[in-house]
């Protein structure tokens, strides 16, 4: 029985010693291998001092030693605390005081961009480089005063036996932050159980098995990404870990390595249907999340990869996910994200937490095992998001928190769940409330254009008003985009402007599109016009 997640890949090191585990770059590592790491891993951060439930950061590409510091810090107690690759120094340096981070596994490159913001982090005391030398004094010459720095290979060499700290399931295992461009990223505070329950949950409707070899081109700070591994080692399969450049090289690497399973995210799942895919792909099956994928893309894939199954998925850190849309359903649903997933309960409630009936659009609830114990050093937002359960017995002594997403859904007759919009995403236009992913299923249908984000802009006597952004190009005008959209939307929906934006649309750390982003850039836009 796996309690904790690093559990998984020891039960593997036992069941399939000998199957792979992880490849990357050509090399591979079998679970026994990879249980031994983890374990020489998680020994070594003992010998630095690591407490129970003290943080380990990791701020890697994905590589072999990125896992292994992951599971490591699982193993030897701590919570590990993946920061996204594309992070800008300010950014981790944010996160590292947030959470008390004690040690930092990184690379000497990247540790030679941080020198001056780690000065700020009092709780840090040792950083551990994956490189086999530390970087020269000389070119770190604040370092010393402030943190002792290891070469991996030193850091391996103090793993010494001794006893572990003990820790359950209810205990913490990581923080992930969720990524955003306007205020500062919250940690949201994962146990083991979630880990778990989420890994299994998803292995249930995936079929996920030892045959599977996942490609991961996911950041792993992103819990859409850290399924990968999850998952893969729950159910034996072996994951490929990838830092792409081009999705291109994302077809290539499909083909060399027989990859059966693929995760991804809208604005990449656009590039990929666009790619020459060869005739017989080993791609068993496609999985979407982070956003609604477009119908024109979701057609296109299907042409193009038409033996692999697409699974349609939402879920948001702080459940990890909710739902998923099974692929016999496609055909009648595919603007539906589905049913929720084995042992969770997903609901769609009117704001005294009674339930929506068939097609009222109401706030998306989700309660479960997979419920994070909240946001880090954030008690004000951790009560505002993580409520009592609707509909739970009021007799019970102890509430039973739920996820109030924020977002807005409907359900129809048959049960099945279908995404509106997030509530601070919503437009609204001369008193009504309108959904940018309607507005944005009518752009994609008109064809002329292949990206686009419809956001709410102030607007002098609309309150807000509709303005679509796409790629600029020259290849249609905002007259022809709105005549298209006219038969398929009420006149309060048609978009105000079309602003075509220099270069392609801004995406956050995880791949997504940056809808804040463009709300502030595009903020005064009206009223710039209007002078």
């Amino acid at each position: 029985m796996i309690d904790l997640i690093h559990e998984s890949i020891f039960a593997m090191a036992q069941a399939q010693p000998e199957a792979v585990a992880l490849r990357y770059r050509g090399s591979a590592l079998d679970y026994a291998t990879l249980a031994t790491r983890v374990e020489t891993t998680a020994a070594a951060l003992l010998a630095c001092g690591i407490d129970a439930g003290q943080r380990v950061a990791v701020y890697l590409e994905k590589r072999f030693e990125t896992v292994q510091s992951l599971f490591g810090a699982a193993a030897a107690g701590a919570a590990f605390v993946p920061l996204n690759p594309l992070l800008k120094p300010a950014q981790v340096a944010h996160i590292l005081k947030d959470c008390n981070v004690r040690i930092l596994m990184t690379s000497a490159d990247r540790l030679s961009t941080l020198e001056q913001v780690l000065l700020q982090c009092p709780d840090l005391h040792t950083v551990v480089v994956t490189d086999t030398l530390v970087p020269a004094a000389a070119a770190l010459p604040t370092v010393a005063s402030a943190y002792r720095v290891l070469s991996w290979e030193l850091f391996l060499q103090m793993a010494a036996a001794g006893r572990w700290h003990r820790r359950i399931d209810n205990d913490m295992a990581a923080i992930l932050y969720t990524s955003g461009s306007t205020g500062l990223p919250k940690g949201v505070v994962l146990s083991h159980r979630n880990l778990v329950a989420g890994a299994q949950s998803v292995t249930r409707y995936l079929h996920n098995g030892p045959a599977d070899r996942l490609l991961a081109v996911l950041p792993l700070s992103f819990d859409y990404g850290l399924s990968q591994l999850t998952t893969a080692f729950l159910s034996g399969a072996s994951v490929v870990l990838m830092n792409y450049l081009f999705a291109r090289d994302i077809v290539t690497t499909v083909a060399a390595e027989h990859i059966t399973a693929l995760a991804a995210v809208p604005p990449l799942w656009r590039q990929l249907a666009q790619q020459q895919w060869p005739e017989h792909c080993s791609l068993r099956y496609l999985t979407n999340s982070g956003g609604a994928m477009p119908r024109p893309v979701l057609d296109q894939l299907r042409r193009v990869l038409p033996s692999a199954q697409v699974y349609l998925m939402y879920g948001l850190t702080e459940a990890f996910r909710s739902t998923y849309l099974p692929p016999a359903e496609l055909d009648r649903r595919p603007d539906s994200i589905g049913i929720a997933i084995p042992n969770a309960e997903v609901m769609v409630v009117r704001p005294d937490g009674s339930l929506c009936a068939p097609g009222e659009v109401g706030e998306l609830v989700h309660r479960g095992a997979l419920v994070a114990q909240g946001y880090w050093n954030d008690p004000q937002k951790t009560a505002e998001r993580f409520r009592p359960a609707p509909g739970r017995d009021p007799q019970l002594t102890v509430a039973e928190p739920a996820v109030w997403s924020g977002d807005a859904a409907r359900v129809d007759e048959a049960g099945f769940i279908y995404f509106v919009g997030r509530e601070d995403d919503m437009i609204k236009v001369s008193g009504y409330r309108v959904s940018p992913h309607e507005v944005e299923e009518v752009v994609y249908a008109t064809g002329l254009v292949e990206e686009a984000v419809a956001i709410g802009v102030s607007h002098p006597q609309l309150d807000q008003a509709i303005v679509v952004v796409t790629p600029h190009t020259d290849g249609f005008s905002a007259q022809q985009l709105v005549r298209a959209c006219q038969p398929h939307l009420p006149s309060y929906m048609l978009p105000a402007a079309v602003h075509q934006w220099d270069g392609n649309l801004p995406r956050t750390p995880n791949g997504k599109i940056d809808r804040k982003l463009l709300q502030q850039s595009l903020a005064n836009f009206f009223h710039s016009e209007a002078t």
